[in-house]
């Protein structure tokens, strides 16, 4: 009882000084009229605001970020599990990393080149799952005429995308580029074969599909190659996930998809280094590592048929998975609210709530909950005083459902033109590319188990310190990648 107190007692004191740094920034700037997009109605809408992400580093956005990296890295510290066997030497090594690639993502135009090439990638894929789409659905697929239908010009890119992985892995692809990305991490970051396989793999593949390519070797791994294991998956995400919110968020802009794919790659590889940061502060290495690994052949079909047909199936299945978990948590937000926003029409909360956000939000709802729970984070990590609760909802709707109604969130907000500055919006998409949920927990402990039977007692132990550590890997990229906006 006395921790489920003490629970309370911080989610209100975060709300109330959310609220209060809200009522700070609402003198600095004015409100924007962003009622009617606080509700999260689950729908991405055509696009209507271009966003640009041209750098403009100076000296106010490099302290934030530098204090925003300090308070970070400070949250892991705290909980770490051994703060004198800490490498700093690898922490510093894999920030040295994620620096890089900002830097190359923003302002060298070989990298740029490279990033927008395999956006392109990404978008044409796209376009092919589209093409199959229509034929299924035919005119349902006309946004003009019937809007944007979820299940219809979303779920199929799953599909698509997971028959491609699994042809890919088939023909050992994946596993080169895998083997390729893995090797200057065992090197530069000084971590076993094993973790820097899992941790590339996560680059292209999710939480679960990732250690497969090191399955044989569970078993045999320390607390610390679990912990990083676990965080990675939560870090980072999907490629089929990842041309969904490229869908989102770019809508039918061809020159906004080909921005957001750059960012959303982005964002996946920054993960990888920051992963191997945040897990080794939370448990760091004590043992000796095993610097050689090689993947895991596997068996994924006895063709190029049966691959493709295998990948279909595991598509359809996940596609099924998102929307049911999309149902059921948008009917819960809404189950909350009419909750919380009865209890705000007695107690004069949601006249409350109108006013310490100057209109943002009608009512005291679980999105407003949120946005100014989370707002002191997001003031740390750089985001611009107007746009604190904005962000806040969206790491919080990230964190409580999933990074699918995250974006779905930012998409209808950025098509609004809720957001003050646009660097809210490319750092929000760096802070929600990330698996890290209550529920992705349980899939971990539940897939992991399976495959590493005597490791199941560890992944119980590491669940909700792995969750912290994939959300603080988001933060970290986002982090960096707002000191390079400016």
């Amino acid at each position: 009882m006395k921790s489920i107190r003490y629970l309370l007692f911080l989610i209100t004191a975060l709300v109330f000084l959310g609220s209060f740094i809200g009522k700070a920034q609402n003198v600095l700037t004015p409100p924007h009229d962003t009622s009617s997009i606080t509700k999260s109605e689950p729908v991405a809408l055509p696009i209507t605001k271009r966003v640009s992400d041209t750098p403009e580093i100076n000296v106010k956005s490099v302290a934030r970020g530098i204090l925003g990296l300090g308070f970070l890295i400070l949250v892991a510290w705290i909980f770490s599990t051994n703060r004198r066997g800490i490498s700093w030497k690898i922490v510093f090594g894999g920030l040295g990393i994620q620096f890089i690639l900002a830097i190359g993502v923003l302002m060298v135009p070989p990298v740029q080149l490279f990033f927008e090439f395999a956006g392109k990638m990404f978008v044409t894929v796209l376009d092919f799952s589209r093409a199959g789409s229509q034929f299924l659905f035919g005119s349902l697929l006309d946004i003009n005429k019937f809007g944007s239908i979820f299940v219809l010009q979303v779920l199929p890119t799953i599909v698509f995308f997971s028959a491609i992985t699994s042809l890919l892995f088939y023909l050992g692809i994946i596993q080169k580029v895998v083997r390729t990305l893995a090797w200057p991490l065992t090197k530069a970051l000084n971590i076993s074969g094993a973790e820097s396989l899992t941790v590339a793999g996560n680059i292209f593949l999710g939480q679960l599909e990732a250690p497969l390519m090191v399955k044989g070797y569970l078993e045999k791994m320390s607390r610390s190659e679990i912990m990083m294991i676990m965080v990675a998956g939560m870090g980072t995400i999907a490629g089929g996930v990842m041309a969904v919110y490229i869908g989102f968020l770019g809508g039918n802009d061809p020159v906004q998809r080909l921005l957001f794919a750059k960012h959303l790659l982005a964002a996946s590889v920054m993960a990888a280094p920051g992963a191997v940061v945040i897990a080794k502060i939370l448990y760091p290495q004590n043992e000796t590592i095993r610097e050689e690994a090689e993947p895991d052949k596997g068996k994924f079909g006895e063709n190029a048929l049966d691959s493709i047909s295998k990948g279909t199936w595991q598509g359809l299945k996940m596609a099924a998975s998102v929307a049911a978990m999309l149902l059921v948590f948008l009917a819960f937000i809404a189950m909350f609210n009419f909750i919380l926003i009865r209890i705000g029409s007695w107690t004069h909360l949601n006249n409350w709530a109108f006013t310490i956000s100057s209109g943002r939000y009608h009512d005291f709802n679980l999105q407003f909950m949120l946005g100014y729970c989370f707002s002191p984070v997001m003031w740390m990590i750089g985001i611009c005083p107007h746009d604190l609760a904005l962000v806040g909802q969206l790491a919080g709707e990230k964190l409580v459902t999933n990074e699918f109604v995250g974006y779905i969130s930012l998409a209808s907000m950025k098509d609004a033109g809720a957001f003050l500055q646009d660097k809210s919006i490319i750092m929000s998409t760096y802070m929600l590319c990330g698996f890290a949920n209550f529920a992705s927990v349980g899939m971990q402990i539940g897939g992991l188990g399976l495959l590493a039977p005597g490791k199941r007692k560890w992944l119980s132990e590491f669940g909700l310190r792995a969750l912290l550590g994939g959300t603080l890997v988001s933060l970290l990229s986002a982090t960096i990648i707002g000191m390079m906006i400016g």
